[in-house]
């Protein structure tokens, strides 16, 4: 339950995060320098900055106060005497042997600085010796696979879960930070804190804990299979995926059409916006548009400029319709699956944090009494080797090969302006599938090997109790 309780408190650093920066990115990059009403967007528009720099001072400031207080730590914690005879860890271990235990002899005095000296010496001599032989245990090596697994879902996924919103369904950067930071953060932190509970409430060994783990992991994993079909399509978006005037459509080059000829348009500076025909362009220029009218908001409620685009020749030709606003066309349904997305995630969260605790556990099991702390080292050095650093550019490249029109300036190649959603969804859901799918293996793997260890061990318990009565 400790373990429990420290992992889930390590979440809600994150969480904290996520929404700090969904507060920082309402104020423009240069607020204190500029006048931002003058700029005309607002945090709504896709051409919006968002202050990303406050977060990191204020984060570093938090940093260098909260240093300040291990100052008052003292060289070494003083550590406490245990009485003899009372019940506790000591009279437990001490019951379940049956021989009494030689004390070991003290060693011989020798200097500090020879000491430390030794110590420089042996430790990087022993350090390949006992990771060779951590790693030669079959069910250590099959655990942490399994975890590693498991971060990869989270590191590949979660780092582009604020960027799968705005794509999907046509959130904002700050909406999305904010919605994560407060609903599947925390419910992850949530899940956590259970699995170390359900841990110590149910007393599991290593084969419940096991268990525990492969159960959770089925369920995850078919939340993530109903993320194949909760999404948005990209929708009409004219010279990308429809045609101007029924001209061919070439994906990833500049549209040409009649209607937007004399406005010399550049795809280095691209801004949907959504025409009154239903139809995204990508910019007011593509859609023809000649002139912006700004209105101030009217009402409590409206805390944001409205722009309407008008002049829009490629939207309609007659004066009155040919108008636009900035922004993707809403899509018919999406607003549903946005809110059943929405649920899903935060149970998958749910679910799935729950088998942190008990890869742990196993782990700890696993080892010899003496080697459990470097055990945790190895783990958690694994864990960022292969759990941290190659999944965000795996899904990195991955999305960007869905890409359908790219922004550029000078010729040379800058962001993905337009994605096709659905080949975005599914193979952005299906790397989290088949790394779950990889780390099912790796626990049953685990499981049946555990399961062999204690039927050879209780074989020999026996052998030994008939070769007494012999």
């Amino acid at each position: 339950m400790c373990a429990g309780i420290l992992f889930s408190t390590l979440v809600f650093g994150p969480a904290c995060g996520f929404i700090l920066g969904s507060l920082c990115t309402k104020f423009y990059v240069d607020a204190i320098f500029i006048d931002t009403s003058k700029l005309g967007i607002t945090p709504d528009d896709p051409r919006w900055i968002g202050a990303w720099w406050f977060g990191f001072l204020l984060c570093g400031a938090l940093l260098f106060c909260s240093a300040l207080f291990m100052f008052g730590f003292p060289h070494s914690l003083p550590t406490r005497e245990k009485e003899g005879g009372g019940g506790g860890q000591r009279a437990r271990y001490a019951s379940s042997s049956s021989q009494p235990r030689s004390l070991p002899t003290a060693p011989p005095a020798v200097s500090s600085s020879e000491s430390n000296a030794q110590l420089c010496i042996s430790v990087p001599l022993v350090i390949p010796k006992v990771t060779k032989h951590l790693l030669s245990n079959p069910v250590f090596t099959c655990i942490i696979l399994a975890a590693c697994m498991e971060i990869a879902v989270v590191a590949g996924f979660a780092a582009f879960l604020g960027k799968y919103l705005e794509q999907q369904f046509n959130l904002t950067t700050t909406s999305a930070n904010q919605l994560l930071g407060m609903t599947a953060i925390p419910c992850a932190c949530l899940g956590i804190f259970m699995g170390g509970l359900l841990v110590k409430k149910l007393n599991l060994s290593a084969l419940g804990a096991i268990r525990m783990a492969m159960l959770v992991n089925l369920i995850s994993t078919a939340c993530y299979v109903s993320f194949l079909f909760l999404g948005c399509d990209t929708g009409p978006v004219a010279g990308v995926t429809i045609s101007y005037d029924n001209r061919s459509v070439s994906v990833g080059r500049i549209p040409e059409a009649q209607c937007f000829s004399h406005c010399s348009c550049f795809n280095s500076t691209i801004s949907p916006v959504c025409g009154s025909n239903g139809l995204t362009y990508l910019s007011a220029c593509f859609a023809g548009c000649t002139s912006r009218n700004s209105q101030a908001p009217t009402g409590r409620s409206g805390s944001s400029i409205t722009q309407n685009l008008s002049g829009c020749s490629c939207v309609s030709a007659d004066s009155e319709l040919a108008t636009a606003l900035p922004g993707k066309c809403p899509m018919p349904g999406c607003r549903e699956a946005f809110l059943i997305f929405l649920c899903v995630v935060c149970v998958c969260s749910l679910v799935g944090a729950m088998a942190q605790t008990p890869s742990v556990i196993i782990l700890i099991r696993t080892v010899s009494p003496e080697l459990k702390s470097y055990a945790l080292g190895v783990l958690f050095l694994l864990l960022r080797l292969l759990g941290f650093i190659p999944p965000p550019l795996i899904f990195g490249a991955a999305i960007d090969s869905t890409c359908l029109f790219w922004s550029s300036d000078c010729g040379s190649r800058g962001a993905c302006v337009l994605y096709n959603n659905v080949s975005y969804r599914h193979l952005y859901v299906s790397l989290a599938i088949t790394l779950k799918g990889v780390a099912f293996l790796l626990y049953t793997t685990t499981w049946y090997l555990t399961q062999e260890l204690q039927e050879a061990s209780r074989l020999q318990t026996l052998l030994s109790i008939e070769t007494q009565y012999i």
